[in-house]
């Protein structure tokens, strides 16, 4: 019988206390923590969903993540749930309304590209396959093959599915959606699996085997 070979666990890999394997950015703060192990890289498949989240890695560009999950609460009241509907009708008000939020990231430029975003996911609607838009022109960049990052070295911060993904969206008129960005969304919303070989979430998130 022909042994099958196993990966050894990560060397990067952070052991909790609780003797789960994390990579080192999951490993310390307890609200990072709990957005890895509940929430990053589970599939996002609806149109706010997505919305929020490219949103929000729009708004990182330039800062922590740990930053903007703890803005977080704040940018959806300001943004009123990041229904697209809704921010696609901000206007001039609603602008300078946003830039004396303390509580979010007060970038005119980001909020101006969230705002124009949001009118592009309207846009999208019925243009992308069979009533498909925001959703499914995303998911339509998912690679043919998963990875299996050992360490933090070998997980990308772009791939030739981002760049694509990127071109795409600045065509259809979304902005702050450059490849590294679209990379990081890739990841948060499970298109693609960076999970360090180890880790308890690896192949959590079902789509890939």
């Amino acid at each position: 019988m022909t042994d099958i070979p196993t990966l050894s666990p990560s060397p990067d890999l952070v052991v909790g206390d609780d003797g789960l394997g994390r990579p080192l950015w999951a490993s310390k703060d307890p609200l990072l923590r709990a957005y890895y192990d509940t929430e990053w890289g589970m599939p996002i498949r609806d149109e706010q969903g997505l919305f929020e989240r490219l949103c929000l890695e729009g708004f990182q560009s330039g800062l922590s993540w740990a930053t903007i999950l703890r803005k977080r609460p704040a940018f959806r009241a300001a943004f009123a749930g990041f229904d697209p509907d809704l921010v696609a009708a901000f206007d001039d008000s609603d602008v300078e309304r946003l830039m004396a939020d303390a509580g979010i990231v007060r970038n005119r430029a980001k909020i101006l590209a969230a705002i124009g975003n949001a009118r592009a996911t309207v846009a999208l609607r019925g243009t992308v396959g069979e009533g498909g838009g925001l959703a499914e022109l995303v998911w339509s960049f998912r690679p043919a093959q998963p990875l299996a990052p050992r360490t933090h070295a070998d997980i990308p911060t772009s791939s030739p599915e981002s760049v694509a993904l990127s071109k795409e969206l600045k065509r259809r008129g979304f902005r702050f959606v450059g490849p590294t960005t679209m990379f990081a969304l890739m990841e948060a919303v499970g298109i693609v699996d960076t999970h360090l070989v180890g880790s308890h979430r690896r192949g959590t998130s079902g789509v890939w085997s």
